[in-house]
């Protein structure tokens, strides 16, 4: 057995846990470009852009369903995803930053668990953006919205992104997220969760359903890593 191969079944034995991230509001924040790319869906068919504070509380959720929550026809809701992502695409990397202190959590989180992320957000543009801040390299999959056919509170992207992590009964298992979505996937995978005060999530919500909740993203590693 080579140096490389016994140097890998140990770092394996070290990352024992699992632990999956969300991507908008846990690790980044692409608030401008959501709203940008919103406006010019909405401008596109000239109809009144809704105001910033009726959008913000659906991100999380799956594009099309945002539309019709919002108001558009449940016919016409897959064109205005269109219109959207056609800019989205062109301004994704330029207007999304990351949140505070994530490349720290994800090098503590990688020295002891595999990491997965598990998001409504095109996988495309999800990989795009994490390759775009250095960070693809921390994770061993990626959950987007074309990757499963029921979105997140339901938990087929949880138990996809398991599967792909050789996870079994037993391992130490997280879900961090900033929504309720996230924390009611993780309910339904059977698998504790953590919810972030950093994103678009309700905090009233999040304190009644999630196993824990912190401010950040950094913060819910830290209480992993002492469990």
């Amino acid at each position: 057995m080579s140096s490389n191969t016994i140097y890998q079944l140990k770092e394996d034995q070290l990352r024992s846990k699992i632990i999956l991230f969300d991507l908008d509001g846990t690790l980044i924040d692409s608030t401008e470009a959501i709203l940008e790319s919103f406006s010019k869906a909405y401008t596109k068919f000239n109809v009144e852009v809704p105001a910033d504070e009726k959008i913000k509380p659906l991100i999380g959720l799956p594009l099309e369903t945002m539309f019709i929550t919002l108001g558009v026809d449940k016919t016409q809701a897959m064109e205005y995803v269109t219109a959207y992502k056609e800019h989205y695409r062109t301004i994704h990397t330029e207007k999304t930053v990351l949140l505070p202190e994530v490349k720290k959590t994800l090098e503590i989180a990688h020295e002891c668990a595999r990491l997965g992320v598990v998001t409504t957000k095109t996988g495309k543009y999800s990989r795009e953006l994490l390759e775009h801040f250095d960070l693809m390299k921390y994770f061993d999959v990626l959950i987007g919205s074309e990757d499963v056919e029921n979105h997140k509170p339901h938990p087929e992207p949880i138990v996809k992104a398991l599967h792909s992590l050789g996870y079994s009964y037993g391992t130490v298992t997280y879900m961090i997220g900033d929504t309720i979505t996230d924390i009611l996937a993780a309910q339904e995978a059977d698998i504790a969760s953590i919810g972030v005060l950093s994103g678009y999530g309700n905090p009233d919500e999040l304190e009644e359903e999630a196993d824990f909740v912190t401010k950040n993203a950094f913060d819910a590693v830290k209480i992993i890593g002492e469990l």
